[in-house]
């Protein structure tokens, strides 16, 4: 209608300005959205777009929308929009919330999402009363995947993977999750309601919009449970499946308000003023004088970029040379990432961690490429030796380096650094003899940051002074065999 034409009215309904002003879609769909014909989420969308609105919160809010139909919200809101791995929509929204906490957070999740795989998380944001708004769009089936049984399916009701019906012997009893909430004191709204006919689209409407109002006001977390239907997966109609959800599943998921504390409760208190930049040492109870600016003091010079992998078998120390390795890069105020990996049994199991020391913002922690490895076994240079880069070097735990994996693009060290260590007194130190030798070769560390990372790491005082011992040796080993090469 021309603005001509409306002359003399008054608009009472409208386009939410919160959603976009078109959608996108696929050039032969453009005249249709993402969902089915009697699909609920077109209706709660409109719910949760005139709360926004009407809220003034636009610029402020941000959804969550995790894997599920309901992905496609991001489509619909002109809001900020972050999609989630499935089921860690309350996850992330909890760090948004944290990291923005002026903003107004709604995690957007359906049934299969949040019972099943996200069921962790939505119970711990609840107990730990976060200050966000959930909204639980529950059509009791996984839609998007073709209709397999969800956490939520009544009992009784067919699906892909309960073709003669859910079986509580087999299958358990639907979860009902606003009633499961509600037992914790933390959260301040949990209210359940349907779609089913207008007068539950009316109180569904305006308990989504006291929901979202809650956090406006700081009072913590608040779930909306939506009852809404799923025609095409329940080979329904529209106007059967919006009955079947006033008449059935009602009956499994009684409406109603199930907690509510939003009379008593006082707004959340800020997360408090940010210690200064200063302070921080002091927090993780490094000394004064020690961290950034030893890199000046320990005259780190040149481009320093460290890409190791570490390999053996659990037990031979290597993840606490990879410790050792990292606090003294951060020691020489370097930029640092450290991440182990090992397998199921810690003692005899394979063990390895990538570390990352460098004067630019690291990318990643994963070492792909090494330029140094250190392989502490022969079944560790076996799977890693292959990966390192030309020019790069391999320090090996052995007498002889096996001939299958001899390369002319690499450097070699190989010593029999178990023999060495127990010559020192212990065997167990064979992976600071090896950490010495990195560290002569790649230069690019003072030893004094290194004596600081390990005292931080190794507190008995005798140990330490082996470690000590060890290091020196490897070095002094290196530079024997850089001598004669």
């Amino acid at each position: 209608m021309s603005n001509e034409a409306m002359n003399g009215f008054t608009v009472v309904h409208e386009k939410p300005h919160s959603f976009y002003g078109s959608y996108e879609r696929k050039d032969e769909l453009q005249h249709a959205t993402h969902y089915c014909p009697g699909c609920g989420h077109g209706v709660v969308h409109k719910m949760l777009a005139r709360a926004i609105d009407e809220l003034g919160i636009q610029d402020r809010t941000i959804l969550i929308s995790p894997v599920g139909c309901s992905v496609f919200a991001y489509y619909y809101f002109d809001v900020g929009n972050v999609q989630a791995a499935h089921g860690r929509a309350s996850a992330v929204a909890t760090a948004v919330k944290r990291s923005r906490p002026e903003s107004v957070v709604v995690s957007y999740q359906g049934d299969g999402d949040l019972t099943a795989i996200g069921s962790a998380e939505i119970l711990h944001a609840a107990n730990r009363g976060e200050n966000v708004t959930v909204i639980f769009v529950n059509n009791a089936i996984y839609s998007m995947t073709g209709g397999q049984y969800a956490p939520t399916t009544l009992v009784g009701q067919k699906s892909t993977t309960t073709p003669g019906g859910r079986n509580p012997l087999n299958e358990g009893y639907p979860l009902h999750v606003c009633e499961l909430l509600a037992t914790l004191e933390a959260p301040v709204h949990i209210e359940r309601v349907g779609l089913g006919d207008n007068k539950q689209i009316a109180q569904a409407t305006r308990a989504i919009r006291r929901a979202v109002e809650n956090q406006k006001r700081g009072l913590g977390f608040s779930l909306i449970e939506v009852l809404s239907p799923c025609p095409t997966i329940w080979k329904m109609t529209p106007v059967e499946a919006q009955h079947w959800v006033r008449d059935v599943m009602e009956k499994t998921y009684p409406l109603g308000v199930f907690k509510d504390r939003t009379k008593e409760a006082e707004p959340r208190p800020g997360r408090g003023e940010e210690p200064a930049l200063e302070a921080v040492k002091g927090i993780l109870g490094i000394a004064p004088g020690e961290g950034a600016s030893a890199a000046v003091r320990n005259g780190v010079g040149g481009d320093v970029d460290l890409r190791v992998r570490v390999a053996g078998f659990g037990g031979q120390g290597v993840l606490l040379l990879g410790e050792v390795l990292a606090e003294a890069g951060l020691e020489a105020g370097l930029e640092v990432s450290w991440l182990p990996s090992y397998g199921p049994e810690m003692r005899s199991g394979t063990s390895n961690c990538h570390v990352r020391i460098s004067k630019e913002a690291i990318d990643s922690p994963l070492v792909t490429t090494p330029n140094v490895l250190i392989a502490m076994n022969e079944p560790s240079l076996l799977k890693f030796d292959a990966h390192v880069q030309p020019g790069g070097w391999v320090i090996y735990n052995g007498d002889v380096f096996p001939k299958e994996c001899v390369r002319e693009d690499v450097h070699v060290l190989a010593l029999p650094f178990t023999r060495i260590a127990n010559e020192l007194g212990d065997a167990r130190m064979a992976n600071m003899v090896m950490l010495g030798a990195l560290l002569e070769i790649t230069d690019a560390l003072q030893q004094a940051s290194v004596d600081a990372g390990l005292k931080r790491l190794v507190k008995s005082q005798r140990w330490y002074e082996m470690d000590e011992r060890a290091m020196a040796r490897g070095r002094a080993l290196c530079r024997e065999f850089l001598q004669g090469v």
